[in-house]
C-alpha cells in the first residue's frame, strides 16, 4: 500500500517523544499476558457457558473478554481464576453519564454479585463510540466512565477493575509511519478527555485493529506477509525513528502510542482489544482463507509467547485479544463476519494455530474477547488511515 508521508515534523519532536517512551517504558508494569481471543455469542448454536469454560481452562487461557454481563457466563467463570472483561452496552452510557446512582446500580446488580469469585478485571464502556454518529453518546462516554470508576471505588473494587473503552483505528488521521500517528480533528478533543481519565486510573487504551482489511481493500499494493505479521518479512522502516516494523498490527499500535503522546499521554499503555482474520469470505473478500487466518493468528501467538513488544516498546509484551473464539452464525454482514472463529460451535477446530501444544507450556497464557458489532467501521477506516493527507514522500509496503 502507498503511504503518503509528511516530512515537515522536525526530528527534535520525534526525539522528544522517543525520550518519553523510553522513560515511561521503565515505569510501566511489565505485561505477563499473551494472545487474547473474543468469546462472542451472536449465534443460536453455541455450547453452554460451562462447556466453553472447560474448553478455555483446558487451553490454560487466563483472560476472556465478553461484550455483556450475561449471568450464565458470569456464573460459569466463578472460581476459575480466568480474568474477565465485561461490557456496558452503548444504550446505557448516557444514563450512567448523567447519574452516578445509575452507574452504581448497574455495577451493584451486574458485576458485584459475582465478584471476586468471578475475576472481573475490566469494564469496557461502549464500543467504538468515537467513530460513530451519535454525538450525545460521544459526549457521554468519559463522564459515564468516571461515574463507573467512582462506583467501583465506593464498592472497594477500584484497585482490581479497570474502566476503558474499545476504539476503532478510525480515530487516527495518520497511522504511517508510526511516528506520525495523530488523532483526527474530530476525535482529538474526546481523546484528550479519555486519555486523561486512563492516565489517572492506570487503565489501558484499547484499540480494535484489523490488518486484514488493509490487504482486502488493496491486495496489489499491500504486502500479505506484512499484513499477516510474518516475522521473516523485511517490513518497513520508520524514516524518523529508524525503527523496523515486520508487523502491520504492531505498527498500528505504535501509531496510537505516538498520537497519545502528542496529547501529553505517552505513558498510557495501548492494548489490542480486537484483531483477527476470517477463514472464509465472499467472492470479493480477497485473502479470507483458512491458511491466511491460521498464519495470522499463529504469528501473533508466537510473538506473544516469545514476549515480544512493539518496536517502540520492545520490552513490554503487547497485550492482544484475538477475534474470535467461535464462528457466529447470526452475525450480520458479509460471509467473513461469521467466520472469524478458531472453533466451530461444536468445539471442533476451524484450524489449528497450536493452542493445544502451547497449552502445555508455562509461557502460554492466552486471553479471549467478544464483540457483537461488525467491523464495518474498522474496514472503512483502513484506507483513511493508510494515507496521510499531508504532502511528502511516498513509501510502498
Amino acid at each position: 500500500m502507498a503511504f503518503a508521508l509528511s516530512l515537515k515534523p522536525t526530528r527534535l519532536v520525534i526525539c522528544a517523544l522517543l525520550c518519553i517512551f523510553l522513560s515511561s517504558e521503565v515505569s510501566l508494569v511489565r505485561q505477563a499476558t499473551a494472545l487474547g481471543i473474543n468469546y462472542g455469542q451472536v449465534a443460536n448454536n453455541l455450547p453452554p457457558p460451562a462447556q466453553v469454560v472447560q474448553l478455555l481452562s483446558s487451553l490454560r487461557i487466563g483472560k476472556v473478554r465478553i461484550y455483556d454481563v450475561n449471568p450464565q457466563v458470569m456464573t460459569a467463570f466463578a472460581g476459575t481464576g480466568i480474568e474477565l472483561i465485561v461490557t456496558v452496552p452503548d444504550d446505557l452510557v448516557p444514563g450512567m453519564a448523567g447519574s452516578a446512582s445509575q452507574a452504581l446500580q448497574w455495577l451493584s446488580a451486574s458485576v458485584r454479585p459475582y465478584f471476586p469469585a468471578t475475576r472481573v478485571t475490566g469494564i469496557a464502556v461502549g464500543n467504538e463510540v468515537f467513530t460513530g454518529d451519535d454525538e450525545q453518546l460521544k459526549a457521554s462516554l468519559v463522564p459515564a466512565m468516571r461515574n463507573l470508576h467512582a462506583a467501583l471505588a465506593q464498592l472497594g473494587m477500584d484497585a482490581y477493575v479497570r474502566v476503558s473503552t474499545a476504539n476503532s483505528l478510525a480515530v487516527l488521521a495518520t497511522s504511517y509511519p508510526p511516528s506520525q500517528g495523530v488523532f483526527t480533528q474530530a476525535a482529538a478533543p474526546y481523546m484528550a478527555q479519555l486519555l486523561r481519565f486512563l492516565a489517572e486510573t492506570s487503565a489501558p487504551f484499547w484499540i480494535n485493529a484489523y490488518p486484514y482489511f488493509a490487504y482486502k481493500d488493496d491486495p496489489t499494493k499491500v504486502s500479505l506477509d506484512y499484513a499477516l505479521s510474518n516475522p521473516s518479512h523485511v517490513g518497513a522502516v520508520d524514516p524518523f525513528t529508524k525503527l523496523q516494523y515486520t508487523s502491520m498490527l504492531y505498527a498500528q499500535v505504535d501509531a496510537v502510542t505516538f498520537a497519545a503522546a502528542r496529547l501529553g499521554y505517552g505513558n498510557v499503555a495501548v492494548h489490542v482489544s480486537e484483531t483477527g482474520w476470517p477463514s472464509k469470505g465472499d467472492a470479493d473478500e480477497v485473502g479470507a482463507t483458512v491458511e491466511n487466518a491460521r498464519q495470522y493468528n499463529r504469528n501473533l501467538l508466537m510473538r506473544q509467547v516469545s514476549g515480544e513488544g512493539t518496536p517502540l516498546r520492545p520490552r513490554l509484551r503487547l497485550e492482544v485479544y484475538l477475534f474470535a473464539l467461535f464462528n457466529e452464525d447470526m452475525k450480520p454482514g458479509p460471509t467473513s463476519e461469521r467466520n472469524y472463529g478458531l472453533y466451530q460451535p461444536d468445539m471442533s477446530m476451524v484450524y489449528n494455530v497450536g493452542l493445544s501444544q502451547l497449552s502445555t507450556t508455562s509461557a502460554a497464557s492466552l486471553s479471549l474477547a467478544t464483540s457483537p458489532a461488525t467491523r464495518a467501521t474498522v474496514r472503512a477506516s483502513f484506507l483513511l488511515l493508510a494515507t496521510s493527507k499531508s504532502g511528502g514522500s511516498t513509501f510502498i509496503l
